[in-house]
């Protein structure tokens, strides 16, 4: 039996690309779901069932401002996924090093 979806964390939250694109739009500050809504091209209910699971997950935070709902990123939410990625930092660095002492043997050849 396959185990049911679940979005109990950052990790799997963001695992949607439609819900990375809503915290790339909130990075460069608060947004009202109808700017979300337009900046993504979904219907309103879409993109507040998106919002809901960032909010469940604390990678959003919610206010009310009137008649709007506000919406801006937590990062300290995300901070999980950071902490994991940065991880493999050193085989990245490791491989960038590799890179770079072949293209310096290439242009120790050129000349």
């Amino acid at each position: 039996m396959a185990r049911a979806a679940t979005t109990a964390d950052a990790f799997n939250a963001v695992a949607e690309p439609r819900r990375r694109e809503i915290l790339d739009a909130l990075t460069h500050g608060e947004r009202p779901v109808g700017e979300l809504v337009d900046l993504l091209g979904l219907a309103q209910p879409h993109v507040s069932r998106h919002l809901r699971v960032l909010r469940e997950v604390g990678a959003v935070v919610v206010r009310d401002a009137g008649r709007q709902r506000m919406y801006r990123l937590n990062p300290q939410a995300l901070k999980p996924i950071h902490d994991w990625v940065a991880s493999y930092q050193h085989l990245w660095e490791e491989r960038f090093d590799l890179l770079e002492d072949v293209l310096e043997d290439l242009k120790d050849e050129e000349h």
